[in-house]
């Protein structure tokens, strides 16, 4: 019996995007799980797997599903976009794993949306930075708060995740706030909408305007440190190497 759980990351959207040893995961198991959004994207590349599909905020339900799938006997593929160990799956899947002892569990790397949506975007990454999730569906406000006002005042290039929903409109000003604490109103910020997706979207921006935008849970935000620079279109973070 294969009893094999592989947490694949999907990357951002796209079959383009997604890696070689992913693809390989998913033709090799019997089941394929997700939230509903990101099993859409490749079901119609693996139309004849089983599916388990859950909802937004199901994401402990879904896990122990595809652990007993595959405590069952089943090869189960446990899909995450982007990484799946970053802000995925992969961490919840060995929590709960331990219930599971004979369930062999691998995670396949993706291409997060820091990577992807600094490409679109120019290089904005290419010296120190951060990831700061917005959400407070797990985190509070107010550690999202302190990280936010610490990364700032060390000047991280910040990436920002989850930066908006209809519960937390004005979550993304309040996040420009802090930032602006310590940072000047003309650092160059930006954004990807939909990475890899249809109806992908990219805006550049200074740190001021970004505070009007209105940004969703399928926008990346990116806001850069004071070295951050605009060249020829592009967001730009430099490494520090000599120019001759």
């Amino acid at each position: 019996m294969n009893k094999k759980l592989y947490v694949i990351s999907i990357g951002p959207g796209s079959r383009e995007e997604m890696t070689f040893r992913a693809a390989h995961a998913l033709e090799e198991c019997d089941v394929i799980a997700g939230y509903k959004t990101y099993t859409d994207l490749i079901r119609a590349d693996y139309p004849d797997k089983d599916y388990i599909v859950t909802g937004m905020t199901k994401e402990t339900d879904r896990c122990r599903m595809a652990l007993e799938r595959a405590q069952d006997g089943a090869c189960v593929a446990l899909v995450s976009s982007g990484d799946a160990g970053v802000y995925g799956m992969a961490g919840l899947v060995y929590q709960l794993g331990t219930a599971y002892p004979d369930v062999d569990i691998t995670v396949i790397p993706g291409i997060t949306a820091a990577c992807s949506g600094a490409a679109r975007l120019g290089a904005p990454l290419m010296n120190d930075f951060c990831l700061i999730s917005l959400s407070d569906l797990m985190t509070p406000w107010e550690t999202i708060e302190k990280r936010l006002d610490y990364a700032a005042a060390a000047d991280f290039v910040i990436c920002l995740y989850n930066p908006g929903s209809h519960k937390r409109a004005d979550y993304l000003r309040k996040a420009c706030a802090i930032i602006l604490r310590h940072q000047k109103r003309t650092v160059p910020a930006g954004l990807v909408h939909h990475i890899g997706r249809q109806g992908e979207e990219t805006k550049l921006m200074t740190l001021e305007e970004l505070q009007d935008v209105e940004a969703d849970m399928f926008t990346t935000v990116f806001i850069g440190n004071s070295q951050t620079e605009v060249i020829d279109g592009h967001m730009v973070t430099p490494r520090g190497y000599k120019l001759l």
